[in-house]
């Protein structure tokens, strides 16, 4: 089979002057960090919304599994979308998909919020895909890997913006109300995105067929480039470990460790803070020092290191040990998103637009199934450090693959 080619490398003058694309990469994040705040903020007044509703706040959860769920369809169905329409208007349906949800989900029953948690699902798959496809063009190689870091940013950073605004709105107005200003931003998001649109959209192909052969694409490369089965492989599996340990940290530290729930608390604000710091690091140096297949098997062996010392957690730990490893754990687990989909975008070429799809489908995947499968293995065996050494195992296995 031939090499793929890599991305294209015909950057335009823009670009050639300023090392990185400000204005595509700052759009990009921003609508990631709208779209993920927009994510969060369900479970982050998931006590509120539980008492109003009279139901268990662990409810809540099926939320978030309903988005990543559904968005696993949305990324393998949004090249097609992305390559007629444009990327920028694939962007803006995004965002009105979060206008969807906000409206839906504050309509304030358990039926609307799982319909907003689908319209949202809809559209969350595509902003990987559609981000890529707007980046690499515009993109000099030398920051290539830097660049597609800097926008998984948003991730966490939606996160902590959830985090650290609705708890407070919620107890102020409600958690109806509440969602209803997250409509704010993105409606000015979404306008300001039409500024640029027809110069970023120039390479749309309004010709191009939507269904068809074309949902095909993601499935077919898989197929064809060993290099890509290998990189889906590692994709699902380091998704799945980065949210075990943000799902279970807490819960280990206040039951093992014997830690307040405050500074549990910290313990994870410290891991996501690693994680986002971290995202840009590992991008610059895949640029300069490790090809990114390497630095993502740096990554996978330290998220086994971390797993087998998390499962080590017990009580006595000092405190500055367990900071210690909280922030390692999430330099690893957490850091290795953006220097992945730029692989994704590397190896698939032409088709780097499908690739990435194919990548978000992956990585959905792993935080769906992975994180049920560590807690029912978590309860059965009734102790952590099996099913940590576990998940470590499968960090280095996937590492191996990626070398």
């Amino acid at each position: 089979m031939s090499e793929p080619a890599s991305p294209p490398r015909a950057v335009p003058a823009a670009a050639r002057r300023n090392a990185i694309p400000f204005w595509p990469l700052t759009a990009t994040l921003l609508v990631q960090t709208v779209a993920t705040m927009s994510l969060f903020s369900v479970p982050t007044a998931a006590p509120e919304i539980a008492q109003d509703l009279h139901v268990p706040g662990s409810l809540i959860g099926i939320f978030v599994s309903l988005v990543y769920g559904v968005g696993i369809i949305s990324a393998l169905l949004s090249p097609g979308f992305v390559h007629r329409y444009g990327a920028v208007r694939t962007s803006q349906a995004s965002l009105l998909a979060v206008l969807g949800m906000l409206l839906t989900a504050a309509a304030g029953s358990l039926l609307s919020l799982a319909l907003g948690a689908v319209v949202l699902g809809l559209a969350y798959g595509s902003l990987a895909p559609a981000s890529t496809h707007l980046l690499v063009p515009r993109t000099p190689r030398r920051v290539f890997n830097l660049v597609m870091s800097v926008r998984q940013i948003g991730v966490p950073l939606g996160g902590v913006l959830g985090a650290l605004i609705v708890p407070p709105l919620v107890g102020r107005i409600g958690w109806r109300a509440t969602l209803l200003v997250e409509l704010a931003p993105a409606l000015l998001l979404l306008a300001l995105m039409e500024l640029p649109r027809r110069a970023w959209d120039a390479d749309r192909d309004p010709r191009r067929p939507l269904w068809g052969r074309t949902l095909l694409q993601p499935f077919r490369l898989l197929r064809e480039d060993r290099r890509l089965r290998g990189l889906s492989v590692a994709s699902f599996v380091f998704s799945g470990v980065q949210l075990c340990f943000i799902a279970f940290m807490t819960v280990q530290l206040t039951s093992v460790v014997r830690l307040d729930l405050v500074r549990a608390g910290f313990a994870l604000a410290l891991y996501q803070v690693a994680g986002a710091a971290s995202r840009p690091v590992w991008g610059w140096v895949a640029d300069r020092y490790l090809s990114p297949s390497r630095m993502l098997a740096v990554l996978g062996f330290g998220m086994a290191a971390a797993a087998l010392a998390i499962g080590r957690f017990g009580p006595g730990w000092p405190w500055a040990a367990v900071l210690g490893v909280a922030m390692f754990g999430g330099m690893t687990g957490s850091g290795f998103t953006g220097v992945a989909y730029a692989e994704y975008a590397r190896i698939g070429g032409v088709r780097r637009t499908e690739a990435t799809g194919l990548g978000t489908a992956a990585m959905f995947a792993g935080v769906m199934l992975m994180p049920s499968i560590f807690g029912a293995v978590v309860t059965a065996w009734g102790g952590w450090f099996l099913p940590y050494a576990g998940v470590a195992a499968l960090a280095a296995g996937s590492a191996v693959l990626l070398l």
